[in-house]
């Protein structure tokens, strides 16, 4: 009977888990259908799969870098907590040339997506491949949870100790590992890309003294540090709404989007004539103003990705309370034994070394990086010098035109690496 009932109730945790990540999927299916169909925007047709759609259970090499022509290397890195995090070098660019005193840059991605966020476009629109392209090593991480960094020398992503991490544990951990990866591999200072979350971690980290001295310099798209005033429909009402402690208290300790049948679902709509899913991501990231109507297919057949529902606490403590705090555990003996006080640590945006070379970018249409949330990050950064600063505003742009608009190349990474080759 003791044994009955074990099994009883593990068959019934694993129910209660298909069904809260089934309700996840069709809430956010009805959102994002929502959207597409209540925007105003003019419809235009959605053009066949991209050329860049590939298989989805090939590495990020074979399946994203080397069909463009491009040579690319498999890396994996594992951190001293144990997790074991894919990474891709794509040495040179694809006319070739001698790999060797490139000058290393290191990409780092949002919340749920992975390294393929840089692949996403077509190959003379994709900042990974325009780097390649331009006389840079580049260098793609991915970070725990996320589908090619899964492994871990002892824990399973199918138990909870797995998933017991927030961003904090990026910062101690995935950042420095890559970094000094790249660092030993190439023997050089690096260059850094962020967009979203990982802009946030890389300034936690910079506010902390951590890996500056093997920085060259850092662009931070869609600067993420103070998200109190966002702006997102989606993730207000998810944070005010305690969504994420709900599926923490269901024991659902994976944060995962990628519901198929809600993903096989939106592919199908979004593939017929008349439907722009561009418009798919307008409720979570802002009127992106300037995405191809056939993205959302390439999109969609690799992201969204896995976090932690406990990552996705921290990010909510953060929208409901407008500050920049370690994880709050929400009960002061267990903040006193993480951190020997009762309530989280701050990280201090203004300790951020004023001579650090970084370029900002930041847009006006952006539900995730509002704006407002920017100039209070620029207030922290007022004593930065001069000649080690620059800011660019988009009027136009939104969260997702940083890593597919049509127009970035030109706009934005162009720019970006003009700032690269001065430092």
């Amino acid at each position: 009977n003791a044994e009955k009932l074990v099994a009883d109730t593990a068959g019934n945790r694993k129910t209660t888990k298909k069904m809260a990540n089934g309700l996840a999927s069709i809430a956010l299916v009805i959102l994002f259908c929502g959207s597409a169909f209540a925007s105003r925007t003019k419809l235009v047709s959605v053009k066949e799969e991209s050329s860049v759609a590939v298989l989805a259970d090939d590495g990020i090499c074979s399946s994203m870098v080397e069909p463009q022509g491009y040579g690319c290397q498999e890396h994996t890195v594992t951190t001293k907590d144990g997790y074991i995090l894919s990474m891709q070098r794509i040495p040179v660019g694809r006319s070739g040339g001698e790999p060797g005193n490139r000058p290393p840059v290191l990409l780092q991605h949002g919340l749920l997506m992975d390294g393929i966020t840089w692949l996403l476009s077509p190959p003379d629109q994709s900042l990974a491949l325009l780097l390649a392209d331009d006389g840079f090593d580049v260098w793609l991480a991915s970070t725990r949870g996320t589908k090619y960094s899964r492994g871990h020398t002892s824990l399973s992503p199918e138990g909870a100790a797995y998933w017991d991490w927030t961003w904090d544990e990026l910062v101690a951990y995935d950042l420095p590992a890559t970094y000094e990866y790249v660092y030993g591999q190439t023997g050089q200072k690096l260059h850094y890309v962020g967009h979203s979350l990982g802009t946030l971690i890389a300034l936690a980290s910079f506010s902390k003294g951590q890996l500056v001295s093997m920085l060259r310099s850092a662009a931070l798209l869609s600067p993420i540090a103070y998200v109190g005033q966002l702006t997102s429909p989606l993730a207000r009402t998810a944070a005010d709404n305690f969504i994420a402690e709900a599926l923490m208290w269901l024991g659902i300790h994976e944060f995962d989007p990628r519901g198929e049948a809600a993903v096989e679902l939106l592919m199908k709509l979004c593939s017929k004539a008349g439907v722009d899913c561009t418009h798919l991501l307008t409720s979570f990231t802002g009127q992106n103003c300037c995405l191809n109507s056939s993205i959302v297919n390439v999109f969609l057949q690799h992201e969204p990705q896995s976090t932690s529902t406990k990552n996705m606490i921290h990010v909510a403590q953060m929208i409901r309370e407008g500050t920049i705090r370690m994880y709050d555990y929400q009960d002061e003996d267990e903040n006193m034994k993480h951190y020997g006080q009762p309530t989280p640590p701050a990280y201090d945006m203004t300790t951020i070394p004023n001579d650090l070379p970084l370029f900002l970018s930041y847009g006006g249409a952006d539900a995730l990086s509002d704006p407002n949330d920017v100039k209070l990050l620029l207030e922290s950064l007022k004593d930065h010098d001069g000649d080690k600063l620059v800011i660019q505003y988009r009027e136009d742009y939104a969260h997702a035109d940083y890593v597919m608009a049509e127009n970035a190349r030109q706009e934005v990474y162009e720019p970006l690496m003009g700032f690269f080759k001065l430092q």
